[in-house]
């Protein structure tokens, strides 16, 4: 058989496997707590600042076939609401996705608004609810199929047809989420914080996403639960866990991991911090992680070191990412860094 046809039909075979595994599997990142939004847009507007954005580049699979390359772009900009202590956060992801030889792409465009309340006027501790939602389109390059159809007996004839029928190149749809979250303050130190939040994604159920038009196909809602935990150490150190759980029909995800955290100059208002320390998406892979802070800037970098059935023909290689973060408060009269309750972790 021609050589030039595996990678296609490696590309083919993973299609195939992720799409029954979760049907049209959502984008996911190994660093999750870079990209909020995805997981609940309630999750908007949560950290020690005004504004933050955030990029997130994934590289996948590439000792198995052309790479799948995923990136995230997200942004929020918090502001307090009337006299109170309440906040709003408006924001919004942007999503890039193309998958393998067969180049399927996917770009999604979702506006997120999030509206924090607060339930105390002695710490910071807020119930928020978010709402995301936007465009999404997907396309393939049919011309680069290639599928056991034109195997005929001898090896890959590319003049043959690939047996393939559907009508359409592309296609979009509507998508939208909704989520809770809880923030609170633990105990006296306003640097110890939690989050718990729930969010709810494609709960209009979108119908016909297929390339073939098939109206009886519709995105599977995902439920996804989230927890943060940061707690100081001592006055040079924290730790901070993290986890999410999700379900989509009846598929499921679990991943969880901790980093340990180091202040490398100033304790009370530090500019300089080191991150370290690995997630588990159990079944899948484990993940190192390491993080530089340098404010208002953050780089991040992750290995997926692949633990699932797909190790043999991986080698144990999966995907790298590579994370950078703006986050700062800005200089303005009603800053929440003036502010003496708000949303932060």
């Amino acid at each position: 058989m021609n050589k030039g046809f595996y990678k296609p039909l490696w590309s083919f075979l993973l299609l195939l496997i992720l799409s029954s595994k979760a049907y049209t599997q959502d984008i996911h990142f190994s660093q999750f707590f870079e990209t909020p939004l995805l997981r609940n847009p309630a999750l908007a507007g949560i950290f020690s600042g005004d504004i933050r954005v955030q990029a997130v580049y994934r590289n996948q699979w590439n000792s198995v076939t052309t790479p799948y390359q995923t990136g995230s772009f997200n942004a929020e900009y918090k502001k307090p609401v009337g006299k109170g202590d309440d906040f709003l956060t408006i924001g919004g992801e942007i999503l890039y996705d193309k998958a393998g030889t067969v180049a399927l792409q996917s770009t999604h465009i979702l506006p997120a608004l999030n509206y924090h309340k607060s339930l105390s006027g002695e710490k910071n501790q807020y119930l928020s609810l978010g709402f995301m939602g936007g465009w999404v389109q997907r396309s393939i390059d049919r011309s680069k199929i290639t599928t056991n159809s034109q195997y005929d007996g001898t090896g890959f004839n590319p003049g043959l047809s690939t047996g393939e029928t559907f009508p359409r190149n592309s296609y979009s749809y509507l998508d939208a989420s909704v989520g809770m979250s809880f923030n609170s303050q633990i105990g006296e130190n306003a640097d110890n914080n939690i989050y718990l939040g729930v969010g709810y994604h494609h709960f209009n159920k979108a119908t016909k996403v297929s390339f073939y038009g098939n109206p009886n196909y519709e995105m599977i809602p995902k439920w996804i639960g989230s927890l943060g935990v940061r707690m100081n150490i001592n006055e040079y150190s924290f730790f901070t866990l993290l986890g999410d759980y999700s379900k989509q029909g009846s598929f499921t995800e679990t991943m969880a991991g901790a980093l340990y955290s180091w202040r490398l100059d100033d304790i009370e208002d530090p500019k300089y911090l080191l991150h370290a320390g690995a997630f588990l998406r159990w079944k899948d892979a484990l993940i190192p992680v390491a993080k530089l802070e340098f404010k208002p800037f953050a780089v991040s970098v992750s290995y997926d070191a692949n633990i699932s059935q797909l190790k043999t023909a991986s080698s144990g290689r999966g995907g790298f990412e590579l994370g950078l973060t703006y986050q700062k408060y800005l200089d303005r009269n009603n800053t929440s860094a003036n502010a003496v309750r708000c949303p932060r972790f």
